[in-house]
């Protein structure tokens, strides 16, 4: 059976050990959330890269920020969905 490391004692060597820890755990939270950021704008290029696929009549600038809060807010999937239950003429 392997031995157990040795843990350190005096009071000095656990305050610096856990500073050490809290660092880590600051760096780790600012890695999460730049991840979390990246992922809520992972979609931006793929919808960027469709729109420039169609032609867009002019709307107003209200227009296209409610429709970018929906797709924010509700997802690209559930938008697109109740876009597709729209009548087409």
């Amino acid at each position: 059976m392997p031995r157990a490391t040795a843990k350190p004692t005096d009071l000095s060597s656990i305050d610096a050990r856990r500073d050490a820890l809290r660092a880590e755990l600051a760096a780790l939270d600012e890695q999460a959330k730049a991840a979390e950021l990246a992922a809520r704008d992972a979609g931006r290029p793929i919808l960027l890269a469709a729109l420039d696929r169609v032609k867009i009549a002019t709307m107003d600038k209200t227009d296209a920020r409610s429709i970018a809060a929906a797709i924010s807010l509700h997802d690209g999937q559930v938008v697109a969905q109740h876009l597709a239950t729209l009548p087409t003429n």
